[in-house]
């Protein structure tokens, strides 16, 4: 079978992207071809049984490169039909939806306010990105849709009224793979090294391409927080590509940490980085799932992350690490990193945290986003035959 994967960019080290590099090799292990159509590509190109075209998108706002990105598709797919046409962005004509990001709506509803919605010179974003995910979720929709928590079902369903049988929890995906055979001491050595740190430095890890989303300034600010002589022997690595209209530096140098911080973009060796670590710190303001929490307990390092993630209540249920609590107060976060830096449960974090992705390895299919799509396109293939 042919599948047709739509996503707008493809950046290195976003987690929706890697997901999406994942599913295509899956599928195309399983014998079927993938064509990946994009607007912009970053990083090594995939297995090069993958196709991949990189579309023009045009416009001086990002909804009208986003619509002219989506035109540039279907006219691809027209000239190339697939069998089963699979988004990680919201659109219409989708066969099968990847829900990496949170309700559009809710949040345009309940995180800002009536100009948003409303005024001129935003009101053409609000209306795409509003009619894109009403394509998708909306009941005149056939649309399925692969789910990564339960916690934003109940999202979707409150403003589209989506039936259940559209909906398909996933299991989080197991990056067993990335760290077998890597031993923690060596690791250790390895990040310190790299870095030209004290053998004996704590390092607080951050991973993420969108540095005030994902909180990489609320770290900051908590390891400014910290007593001066655990401060001394502690250094921010900050792992990303993040948006052109953030300074890391800038922010760094405010808090008198620049020296402490160290920004080194994307990088290749990040599970080494990962076992390497003291604690991987994610504050997010907003993450619908965070398949890089799961990295973390897979790799043995105690987690620090908000609960507005939705993979937070596995590290809570792990008990892998800190889970802070909503409403979000800097003090909750300064005081948590301090107490993980010095903490006795190091240990336990780190154990707890391995068995219990184990267990999920265990007992779960190694490919099930890519398992369902090939279901999905099975299905799609012999309802067209019988017609």
């Amino acid at each position: 079978m042919k599948f047709a994967f739509l996503i707008f960019k493809v950046f290195p080290y976003g987690g929706v992207q890697r997901d999406m590099l994942r599913i295509a090799q899956d599928c195309v292990n399983a014998g079927h071809e993938v064509t990946i159509y994009t607007g912009e590509w970053r990083g090594e190109m995939p297995d090069v049984r993958i196709k991949v075209e990189i579309l023009p998108s045009r416009g001086w706002l990002n909804h009208q490169r986003h619509r002219s990105l989506i035109c540039h598709m279907q006219n691809a797919l027209a000239r190339s039909p697939a069998d089963l046409v699979v988004g990680f962005n919201r659109m219409a004509g989708l066969d099968v939806y990847y829900a990496a990001d949170p309700c559009y709506i809710q949040r345009a509803h309940e995180d800002r306010s009536w100009l948003y919605r409303n005024m001129p010179f935003v009101r053409g974003r609000y209306r795409f990105f509003a009619d894109a995910e009403k394509a998708v979720m909306g009941l005149q929709s056939r649309c399925q849709i692969l789910l990564l928590t339960e916690r934003e079902k109940h999202s979707f369903q409150h403003w589209y009224h989506t039936p259940d049988n559209r909906f398909h929890l996933l299991p989080p995906n197991i990056p067993v793979e990335k760290f077998i055979n890597k031993d923690r001491e060596h690791c250790r050595t390895y990040a310190r090294q790299q870095f030209n740190l004290p053998a004996k430095a704590n390092i607080v890890l951050t991973v993420g391409s969108a540095f005030v989303r994902k909180g990489v300034d609320r770290v900051i600010d908590a390891i400014a927080a910290l007593p001066q002589h655990l401060q001394d022997n502690t250094w921010l690595l900050a792992i990303g590509e993040y948006e052109s209209n953030s300074n890391i530096e800038a922010y760094c140098q405010k808090r008198r940490i620049s020296h402490h911080c160290i920004h080194v973009g994307g990088r290749s060796d990040v599970p080494e980085l990962m076992m390497g670590a003291d604690v991987f710190a994610h504050p997010a303001r907003s993450e619908l799932a965070g398949i890089v929490l799961i990295e973390a307990m897979t790799a043995g390092v105690p987690v620090l992350v908000t609960e507005v993630c939705g993979y937070a209540p596995r590290v809570a249920e792990a008990v892998a690490g800190v889970v802070l609590t909503s409403p979000y107060k800097q003090e909750q976060m300064n005081q948590a990193l301090a107490m993980m830096l010095q903490s006795p449960q190091k240990e336990n974090w780190q154990t707890n945290g391995q068995r219990y992705v184990a267990h999920i390895h265990a007992t779960s299919s190694k490919s099930a986003e890519a398992d369902y799509i090939i279901e999905q396109g099975l299905l799609v293939c012999q309802a067209s035959e019988g017609v």
